[in-house]
């Protein structure tokens, strides 16, 4: 006859009488792109691919426009800056770019302010009106403004506002609106109303509610959406065209035009030009481009 043997000692004691081994640290993982080695060297590729444009561009606006016409290809030598003294001097391309700031600066100011205003109402009504308006403003959506320039003309000039730098701000603005209220109604739903509940708790009324908590919290959204609407005003060249009709109020692109001639054509100048043109976009996208990824990635990660 057996006898089982138990063993008195408890658990902790028996954990501490094994002999413990030293831990071993894992070697940190080298984060590995993407896709592989492949998608990188393709999204490479495609990035030197796409600053080929920007390269010519730059370097023949250092070029005069009797080397360009002779050898397109070729390298400057040597550089000179004549092409954007004349562009900036001759080309009026100081009224012209002062122009382009003001009437975009003027549209995305506006158009981002009402949008931010009306995406809050949006976002946090209950009643069925809202959700009319909210789909009356996505229907901006399914019309491309290009589209509706002959209507907006009539309509410019029964009000008195063709050759105006207003009339074309505001057009730029009222178009950019349902976009803008398209993405950031999106980002106000996201916010949890406890934030205006316990804003209210403190005796916070609505409109500090809206500018002191929501809208920095949607901060990234609002710079993405600026910047989107900034990009295709600065670049827009139709409704210049159209609407303003005094050489003084134009704007960059048009005023590009005037080194196209009938019979000649300043290549130096025009590359000086777009060089004058993208500048600014470049310095706006490199200030910028924390808050749109920021925008852009928002609400993808748990």
């Amino acid at each position: 006859m057996t006898t089982a043997v138990a063993t008195t000692e408890a658990p902790s004691e028996l954990a501490a009488a094994r002999p413990t081994r030293p831990g071993r640290r894992r070697a940190p993982r080298a984060s590995k792109p993407v896709g592989g080695v492949g998608a990188s060297l393709l999204l490479w590729g495609y990035a030197a691919l796409a600053l080929v444009p920007l390269l010519l561009m730059l370097v023949n606006s250092f070029r005069s426009n009797g080397d360009l016409i002779s050898d397109p290809l070729g390298l400057p030598s040597p550089p000179t800056t004549a092409s954007y003294v004349e562009a900036w001097t001759t080309g009026n391309f100081a009224t012209y770019f002062g122009n382009s700031l003001l009437v975009t600066v003027g549209a995305v100011a506006i158009s981002t302010t009402v949008a931010t205003m009306a995406a809050y109402a949006l976002a946090r009504g209950r009643s069925r009106i809202f959700r009319w308006l909210e789909s009356l403003f996505l229907s901006g959506l399914m019309l491309p403004i290009h589209l509706a320039i002959l209507p907006i003309f009539y309509l410019f000039d029964g009000l008195g506002l063709i050759d105006s730098r207003l009339g074309l701000t505001l057009m730029y603005a009222a178009s950019g609106i349902p976009f803008s209220i398209f993405v950031l109604t999106t980002f106000f739903r996201q916010l949890p109303e406890e934030l205006e509940e316990a804003a209210a708790l403190d005796g916070a009324s609505t409109w500090q509610t809206f500018w002191r908590i929501m809208v920095p919290m949607v901060r990234p959204a609002v710079a993405t959406v600026a910047v989107f609407r900034f990009v295709p005003i600065w670049n827009d060249f139709l409704f210049p065209l159209v609407l303003l009709r005094r050489e003084e109020k134009y704007t960059l692109p048009v005023g590009l035009t005037n080194f196209f001639g009938e019979n000649a054509t300043n290549y130096s100048a025009v590359f000086a030009g777009l060089v004058i043109t993208t500048i600014p976009l470049i310095v706006l996208f490199l200030l910028a481009t924390k808050q749109i990824v920021a925008g852009l990635t928002a609400g993808m990660a748990k």
